[in-house]
């Protein structure tokens, strides 16, 4: 019975994380920490020069976001089977 109630607040708690910015910041677009990094660079150091530039730039925003989600994707899904086999694991041994 326990885990259950703990199931309930974590979900509710996951939940309100993913909601309560989507209420409470209208008009506001998010553009990511490298360019805040790079406008504080140009303020502080204009003559800056980057050590290197990219290797390949994916075409178009789309592309990017893909792989950026593809890998989130992986990196859960080795967690999640970690997480899985150690379960197993300790199921196993009892």
């Amino acid at each position: 019975m326990a885990y259950r109630v703990n199931n309930i607040v974590l979900i509710v708690f996951v939940l309100a994380l993913a909601v309560f910015p989507l209420l409470f910041i209208h008009g506001q677009e998010f553009g990511g920490a490298d360019g805040q990094a790079e406008q504080v660079i140009a303020q502080t150091n204009p003559d800056y020069e980057p050590w290197f530039s990219s290797i390949w730039e994916p075409p178009s925003g789309e592309v990017e976001s893909l792989l950026f989600t593809v890998q989130g994707a992986v990196g859960a899904g080795f967690i999640g089977y970690y997480f899985g086999y150690m379960k197993g694991r300790k199921n196993a041994k009892n």
